[in-house]
Order: structure tokens, then sequence, then C-alpha cells
């Protein structure tokens, strides 16, 4: 069995190497946002019933992608289940993955049996595209989990076009999307063998909920909700993930406040040295050779980022108070000692 990959977010382990108590630490490792969406009391009857599913969920899912009508959508129990269960719908096939990027994907195609490509920024960077005529199905992180880099929607669709010649599929994880909505393909999904990813972790930071959707070809989202069954997420899921889609007040306020506090961050980390770093509204990354060195230095005051080993690398959560700001900014003057 092909071992698991890591994520942000293991701060029970970080506590146990550095003997930190876990309520002393502060985590900049997952690029959740820290003030997440605020979740209402859950009615009784919704933790009684079954999950309901003409309570208009699927609805709001394809207006909070922007999707046509000829689109079909669906709730998932994060990305993560669909990342799991998509590779079980096709044959064994040729695979590509964006690399960096979250590396779920290329593992969870590849325990399926399928061969799985990484894709290099260099080849994305070249107008020579002949790479896309060697797969199957290419898999896209828009924008970019952890390197932030964004494609066009247009240079996307092109891409789907030609997979689409031969039956292909473009699968788009739009998990870092909310913030930058003109990037999303979205408008698009009723095409052919095109889905779009997403989840209600990041930017609404519902991380525990485990919610997310899987909009795009209705044949593909059919096959994937037999595939998952009834009940794909739970009734209090349906509950909240619907009041959250609802709250377009939030939704426009967050993503000003996110985009001004992630622009705060980089000017941070340019001040401490670390400077060109690129990301989203949630996150910074910063390619450096002393990456594991300054992310032990953070770690030894209580700070954790997530450190990449190729390229060596670190990425950035926003803090979620002046307080976790000023600790920040003390911990990255602290580092050069080390």
């Amino acid at each position: 069995m092909m071992p698991a990959p890591e994520h942000g977010g293991r701060l029970r382990a970080a506590a146990r190497k550095w003997k930190i108590p876990l309520e002393q630490w502060l985590d900049l490792s997952t690029g959740i946002n820290p003030q997440g969406w605020s979740v209402p009391a859950i009615p009784e009857e919704v933790w009684r019933r079954l999950p309901e599913p003409d309570d208009g969920l699927e609805q709001r899912i394809r207006q909070w992608v922007g999707a046509p009508d000829s689109s079909a959508g669906i709730p998932v129990a994060g990305s993560q289940a669909a990342i799991l269960a998509l590779p079980c719908l096709r044959s064994p096939c040729q695979v590509g993955v964006p690399s960096p990027g979250y590396q779920e994907h290329g593992h969870c195609w590849a325990s399926a049996g399928h061969r799985v490509t990484e894709i290099g920024s260099k080849q994305v960077a070249s107008n020579d595209e002949r790479w896309l005529d060697e797969l199957d199905v290419l898999v896209w992180i828009n924008p970019n989990n952890p390197t932030g880099q964004a494609i066009e929607p247009q240079r996307l669709l092109n891409w789907h076009d030609r997979l689409q010649r031969r039956g292909g599929w473009l699968i788009v994880d739009e998990a870092f999307m909310d913030a930058t909505p003109e990037l999303s393909v979205g408008f698009a999904t009723g095409r052919p063998g095109l889905l779009v990813m997403r989840s209600l972790g990041k930017f609404f930071g519902l991380a525990g909920l485990r919610a997310g959707a899987v909009v795009g070809d209705p044949d593909i989202v059919g096959l994937l909700a037999a595939t998952l069954g009834p009940w794909s997420i739970s009734g209090p899921a349906r509950f909240v993930m619907g009041k959250a889609l609802a709250d377009h007040q939030w939704q426009a306020a967050t993503a000003e406040r996110l985009h001004s506090e992630s622009g705060r961050l980089s000017e941070c980390l340019a001040y401490h040295g670390l400077e060109h770093s690129t990301g989203t509204a949630l996150f910074r990354y910063v390619r450096h050779r002393r990456a594991a060195e300054i992310a032990s230095a953070l770690a030894g005051e209580g700070i954790l980022v997530r450190e990449f080993e190729n390229p060596a690398a670190l990425r950035f959560g926003l803090p979620g108070s002046e307080r976790d700001w000023a600790r920040f900014d003390r911990a990255m003057y602290l580092k050069d000692v080390y």
C-alpha cells in the first residue's frame, strides 16, 4: 500500500515533538480562514431525520459555482470524498496532476491503478502543450495549493477541449477559489468531461464539517453519486452548508478582508527576508533554501507552518487576531538567532 501524503494541521504531533502544550500553539499550517463563517444553532429535527435531497441544496451549490442549468451538482463529504471516488469511475489510464500540488490527487489516482504523470511549472509556462495529448485525465488545482499559481479560465477550457476530443476529462479543484470567482470555470460545467470541485473547508473556515461539492458533466456526476450512495453528507452538514452558501453578504465582506490580510502577510514576510511570496487570499508560499530551519525555529516558538521539501519552501496561513499577528512578527524576528 502506498504511504498516505502528509497534510497541514498535524498539531498534536507537533505538540508532542516540541513538548509545547496544544493550547499554546498558533497553527498557520493549513490555509484555513481563521475567522470562519459562524455556525448557527441546528434545529433538533435536523439531527433526528435522515438527510433529505429536496431541501434545495443542490441548486444552491450550482449557484455557488456559477454553473449553468445543463450541469449537475452534488454535495460530498469534503473534496476528499470526491478525490477518493473519482479514480474508480475510469479504467486504468494516464492521469496528469500539477507538481508541486495537493498530493492526495496523484496518490488516489495511483492507488486506484492509474498511471500518474506530474506536470511541472515549466511545462505549463511553455507554449508547447503537446503533453496534454499523452493524458486521458488532467486534474488541475486552480489556484494551486501550495504555490497559488492561477490559470486563466479560457486556457483551462482550451485544455478541456483538447482532452475531450479523445474522451478525456478535466477535473478542476477549486478549493481556494472563493475569493477569486472570476478565475472559476464553473460557468462552463455543462460541458462533457468537465468537473469542478469546491469545499467549505478553506474560505468558509469549516474544515471540520467535511462538506464540499462536485459540479459538472451530468453523466460523470451521476456515476459519482451512485458510487457514493445515498446521504453523501449528513443532515446537519446539509443544513449548515445551505445556510453558509446563502450568506452572500458575509462572503463578499470576507473576500475583501482576506485579500487585505494576505497582502499584509506578504509584506510581513518580505520585511523579514522572505521576499517574492506567491499565494492566494488564504496563504502565502515562499521558496527558500533554509525552509526546514525556519520551520523548526518557528515551531520552537509554538508556531506551526507547512514545510515542503521539493522544492524547499514554506506555506504560511493567516493569523487570526492582532495578538496572533504580533506573536508571529516577534517569532520572525527571533528566527535568525537559531
